[in-house]
């Protein structure tokens, strides 16, 4: 009987250890083949990201237009900016690198292409000649929307909108637009401000309107009341103000406040609304592309947040 027993144990002993091998057998066979299966679903999954990149590329090139593919194709956007407009265009002389608002919309423009920008530093009186000879594809550069400027180029909707004021050193002791009276005051050449200055002063009483004519209105010829000096660029337009050669200087607010130091202050007024948009070839396809970037960048908030970013709010 003992025989019998210690027979039965040792059955059931190794039939209990085959059954563990089996299980560890089984176990083993399992954690083996999870990596494979692990790297081949990693594998399988990139290859559908990738070819849903691709597949989203091929979609949005085919609504390209013809001028837009061209930019596409060459691999490059070329955009007029400002460099010395903070918070807008500015070029670091240090690093050459630009920073501001409509700096990180044309890089943005150029991301949705898929493509490099380039940027071309401009002024009020180079940026439309450049855009004209093709040399750059759109200007974001505080280009000021008109009626007259919408018949030779085609403009965004706004994503800023200025307003033109005067500064002027202290001690000049101008406060207002009845002192500019007979003053000579600074502006950019192809600017809107004179004329924005001009129509300021005859609204408030200041100066007759007598020979203001809108459509005729030269910054270099008007003398009824106050006249103008017309310079390329701002920085000279500050440096004038310093010597005293200019009693004013003339443009947009977001502007002067870049030549705004602890000697000069701005007059009491600010007048004519500046709508800021960007400029393209007008009937272009590059035009539709723009519109349309910019006015979901306005409804998804993307443009608050640079205005904030960059403190022109």
């Amino acid at each position: 009987m003992k025989n019998w027993k210690k027979f039965v144990t040792l059955s059931l002993t190794a039939g209990m250890s085959m059954m563990l091998l089996a299980g560890c057998s089984g176990s083993s066979t399992e954690t083996t083949a999870a990596p494979e299966t692990t790297a081949a679903a990693e594998t399988e999954a990139a290859e559908e990201t990738e070819a849903a990149a691709e597949s989203e590329a091929e979609a949005v090139a085919e609504g390209f237009a013809e001028d837009v593919q061209a930019i596409v194709d060459r691999g490059v956007l070329h955009v007029g900016v400002k460099n010395a407009v903070i918070g807008f265009g500015y070029q670091d002389t240090l690093t050459g690198e630009y920073s501001g608002m409509e700096i990180d919309l044309a890089q943005k423009i150029a991301d949705y292409l898929g493509v490099d920008v380039e940027y071309t530093a401009v002024t009020a009186a180079t940026r439309g000649e450049l855009l004209d000879s093709g040399d750059i594809d759109c200007v974001l550069a505080t280009f000021t929307i008109t009626d007259a400027r919408k018949e030779t180029w085609d403009f965004t909707t706004p994503y800023y909108t200025d307003y033109v004021t005067v500064l002027v050193e202290q001690s000049s002791g101008i406060t207002s637009l009845e002192d500019l009276k007979d003053a000579k005051v600074g502006v950019s050449s192809g600017s809107t401000s004179a004329k924005s200055l001009t129509e300021a002063m005859i609204e408030a009483g200041f100066i007759s309107d007598e020979n203001y004519d809108a459509e005729t209105f030269d910054p270099a010829t008007w003398t009824e009341g106050l006249s103008f000096q017309q310079y390329d660029d701002y920085p000279t337009i500050s440096t004038a103000l310093s010597a005293g050669e200019v009693d004013a200087f003339c443009v947009d607010k977001s502007i002067l406040a870049v030549y705004n130091t602890d000697s000069r202050t701005y007059i009491d007024e600010q007048f004519a609304p500046q709508e800021y948009g960007i400029a393209t070839t007008k009937g272009s396809g590059f035009s539709e592309v723009c519109e349309e970037l910019i006015t979901g960048w306005l409804a998804d908030g993307t443009i608050d947040g640079l205005i904030e970013e960059y403190s022109l709010n």
